[in-house]
């Protein structure tokens, strides 16, 4: 914290999404302590900067985290807010997770052209239809599941995919994180929630995170009210899978889980993990539990309702009407970008090679063309392309040892005692709680690893690297 106690410096990425999310945290902090100063401090990533090599062959797996753990480490900031699918599985060490608030819906969404009936869904969609993506997760699952559609690579921010979808009439539909529309206004746009049969979701999705230093009590305790008990159960066992089977791999991996009461201390903690290959023809998937005492029945994180009623059944709780569940941002929708089709159509991001992170579904804005979109006329995409190192077909010379290839091995620096795959115990969790959650991840990818799935994440691997197969 600042020499002023009251004054706390938060750390955030400059894009949409991530000052939106930085700023609902703020305003949940400032409802329980109004004394408190809250300022933010923007900075790119190295996720943001680099765009001349493909990002799995950096070799790092803090591509949008490592500046502003930096800055968390320097004390230029007190707390950072991420999207914990964004968070690798072990943080840097003095680095902890000081709370992952309530989970929002961790499931994809199917987003339809607008001209299309919004009663189509992926199994009855017309034969070839067009699915805009560019997650290998999802590619691999509606590859596997839908092989009636074709997927192909859609990039840009979310204004920028949105206006693809409904003006280029080249998709038929795009797939995205359901929180994210939520959390940036565009609900409405939603045409299908995605269950867990449909399309399993990536590690962490619909959860935020707040990471801080280890020994930062005062900032420690005053997220304390934002930390949600059964959304850290759930996140832990599927960090823990995916820190198991190789927590930064580049191949298609994917979860799902649930947490239901058996009474009012025990919980039956459930996580369903999945491997496949490219192209999603070989399948490795299995389930497991574990049963999870903790301290108190679970209640939603700063929901004003949780002294007054005990929650027992988790599963059917309805909280679609409870501001504290929803975590709906108090800021006006955003518009749609009203960027020229001829500039759509010969998008140069369409053919960049870099891949997107597993689990990640990046929308940041390439400086070399998205940041001139608006205004811009169709004469300038010559210009941008000119400007881009891909476009003018640069040769990328990447030493081996900048490869990295986890082999699910487990052999990941050994983390405090008092954290579980970086976060925190609640304070509502037993040890043995948080251990069972951590202990049910690894025996899931333990299973997995039993039944091949280092054979298909090896080979995905080796050609999202360009090495051969």
């Amino acid at each position: 914290m600042s020499g002023d106690q009251n004054k706390i410096r938060v750390g955030s990425r400059k894009s949409e999404l991530a000052l939106i999310q930085t700023k609902h945290v703020i305003s949940l902090l400032k409802t329980c302590f109004p004394e408190k100063e809250f300022e933010i401090v923007t900075m790119n990533t190295l996720g943001d900067k680099i765009l001349d090599i493909a990002l799995p062959k950096i070799g790092e797996k803090s591509l949008f985290t490592k500046e502003l753990e930096t800055a968390l480490h320097t004390g230029c900031v007190d707390f950072v807010v991420h999207s914990l699918k964004d968070l690798p599985t072990t943080l840097p060490q003095g680095m902890a997770i000081g709370a992952v608030l309530t989970r929002e819906d961790p499931r994809d969404a199917l987003v339809l052209q607008k001209d299309l009936e919004r009663s189509l869904t992926l199994s009855n969609l017309p034969e070839n239809s067009i699915i805009g993506t560019s997650s290998l997760r999802r590619a691999a699952q509606l590859a596997k599941k839908y092989p009636h559609l074709k997927v192909e690579n859609i990039r840009g921010n979310l204004n920028t995919r949105l206006k693809k979808l409904d003006d280029l009439g080249k998709y038929q539909a795009i797939i995205l994180a359901a929180a994210g529309l939520n959390r940036i206004g565009w609900k409405d746009r939603i045409s299908k929630i995605l269950s867990e049969d449909e399309l399993l979701y990536a590690v962490g999705q619909g959860a935020l995170a707040v990471e801080c230093r280890t020994d930062n009590e005062a900032i420690l305790e005053l997220l304390e009210p934002l930390y949600d008990l059964e959304t850290a159960l759930r996140v832990t066992a599927e960090r823990s899978f995916l820190r198991t089977l190789g927590g930064g791999c580049s191949a298609p991996v994917a979860v799902s889980s649930s947490l239901k009461a058996i009474n009012e201390s025990e919980y039956d903690l459930v996580l369903t993990g999945a491997v496949w290959s490219l192209d999603g023809k070989d399948e490795v998937t299995d389930s497991n539990s574990r049963t999870i005492r903790v301290r108190n029945d679970l209640r939603c994180a700063t929901c004003p309702y949780r002294n007054k009623q005990p929650v027992v059944d988790i599963e059917n709780l309805e909280c679609g009407k409870c501001p504290s569940y929803s975590n709906e941002p108090a800021l006006k929708k955003p518009k749609l970008l009203d960027i020229p089709t001829e500039l759509l159509k010969n998008d140069p991001h369409e053919v960049c090679p870099i891949q997107i992170p597993v689990g990640a579904d990046f929308m940041g804005k390439c400086p070399y063309l998205e940041a001139q979109l608006e205004g811009a006329s169709s004469e300038a995409t010559d210009i941008y392309i000119s400007q881009c190192p891909f476009m003018q077909k640069k040769v990328l010379h990447i030493p081996d040892n900048k490869i990295q290839i986890d082999e699910g091995s487990g052999d990941f620096e050994k983390e405090s005692d008092k954290l579980f795959c970086g976060l925190v115990a609640h304070k509502q969790a037993t040890i043995e709680g948080m251990n069972a959650s951590r202990e049910l991840g690894e025996m899931l990818a333990k299973d997995l690893i039993g039944k091949g799935a280092m054979d298909v994440m090896t080979k995905a691997q080796a050609i999202v690297h360009g090495q051969s197969a």
